[in-house]
């Protein structure tokens, strides 16, 4: 843990300001202010402010002291340093996206449904998802509109204002460590903007949890923030995953050095070779759809992931196509695939990948468990990995640092 704080050189209201600081992250500057008793309503941009009174109290819980000059240098080196007027540089694909801290018991996780509603899911489902984030040792607080169906829209859990109000409310709650969405479905692009991205910017960067529908938010973390997020199982889903995906995703929140293999089990390799770079992607069709917007991640630099479920062969030749063209994939440095059928025979959808990726020139696997099916291994977004496709025998994906902080 590294907090700084500066001299009491500041002037403002009548008095003299230190700026309390982290060069780690944001979510352990906002901690550390709340059990120095800070308030939140102290924090400007990318620090606190801190009475010149409180100085030396500060100092003495092992706050670094350090100069003015110091302090934001080492937040720009960080990339924790944001301009006045929340302005943020851009984030280019490729990059090591900035990764937020792990879980711990007691951690404060918010459910809220940014999609579809939950009753197009088992009865039961979101309960019992959260009684496994329970059995964690996580305190879980559900959005207002979680359990929720939108009075005219029936694939909309409430309105887009209402979804994007119970997302804001959860991210810049300063109690809340991580959200996670109660399903996927359909809805997420509607409300994102709608957002309020410079109050999410300057509550910091949490870990964030979903997939399918969710591919949208990862995308949009990624190019306004340049924040990392988790593309795992929703709340609805994890009584339905098994064992093996609940211990990944468990074991990736919170002892994140223990979950760095993301291929348990060897795969397929359609296109040999090795490859490095940050992980990006999610659910295709989502991914295709965000072409053209201001919230697009592209694969540059990159290990593509991607997924889908019971879609025809043609219509994921028409959307990798389409990922191609309009240069999605240029600079690419691999690509990762799911399973894509439901069960059904994995060959002539292989078969098309293998056919249209290969001219990209970079190695590709198959068959990786995650996504729509009963195995779906968490796989942390803008964290960089290993993709080892060898000529003989299977693939694997590994983890190069840790997803968590």
């Amino acid at each position: 843990m590294t907090l700084l704080i500066d001299p009491a050189n500041a002037a403002g209201h009548g008095r003299l300001w230190s700026h309390l600081a982290s060069d780690e992250s944001f979510a352990e500057l906002h901690r550390s202010a709340r059990s120095l008793g800070i308030p939140h309503r102290g924090f400007d941009n990318d620090h606190y402010d801190v009475p010149a009174e409180r100085y030396d109290d500060v100092v003495a819980t092992g706050v670094i002291p350090v100069s003015s000059r110091e302090l934001i240098d080492r937040l720009t080196a960080a990339g924790l340093r944001r301009r006045q007027g929340g302005a943020r540089p851009p984030h280019r694909a490729g990059a090591t996206l900035l990764r937020p801290e792990r879980l711990r018991a007691g951690s404060r996780v918010a459910v809220v449904a940014p999609a579809g509603p939950v009753t197009a899911r088992p009865p039961g489902g979101l309960d019992a998802g959260i009684a496994v984030l329970e059995g964690w040792g996580l305190d879980v607080v559900v959005g207002p509109n979680a359990r929720g169906v939108h009075p005219d829209v029936d694939y909309l859990a409430a309105p887009d204002e209402a979804r994007a109000a119970d997302f804001r409310a959860a991210w810049c709650d300063p109690l809340v460590e991580a959200v996670i969405c109660a399903r996927g479905g359909y809805g997420v692009q509607r409300m994102l903007d709608l957002l309020d991205w410079d109050a999410i910017a300057e509550a910091g960067p949490k870990t964030l949890v979903g997939f399918s529908d969710v591919t949208a938010l990862h995308q949009a973390f990624a190019a306004r923030l340049g924040w990392a997020t988790v593309h795992g199982p929703v709340v609805t889903s994890l009584d339905l995953s098994d064992d093996a995906s609940r211990d990944h995703l468990r074991r990736l929140l919170f002892e994140p050095e223990s979950a760095l293999m993301l291929t348990p089990r060897p795969v397929d390799v359609l296109v040999p070779g090795r490859a490095e770079g940050p992980l990006v992607g999610g659910n295709l069709a989502l991914l295709t759809s965000c072409v053209g917007t201001p919230d697009a991640m592209p694969a540059a630099a990159s290990i593509a992931v991607l997924e889908d479920v019971a879609e025809d062969t043609y219509r994921l030749d028409r959307m990798v196509t389409h990922l191609m063209r309009s240069g999605w994939f240029a600079g690419c440095n691999g690509v990762v695939l799911g399973d894509f059928t439901g069960g059904s025979d994995p060959g002539p959808v292989q078969a098309m990948f293998a056919e249209r990726l290969s001219p990209l020139g970079v190695p590709v696997l198959a068959g990786m468990e995650l996504g729509h099916v009963e195995r779906n291994l968490a796989v942390p977004f803008g964290i960089p990995a290993l993709l080892d496709a060898p000529r003989r025998g299977g693939g694997m994906l590994t983890l190069r640092l840790p997803a968590m902080a």
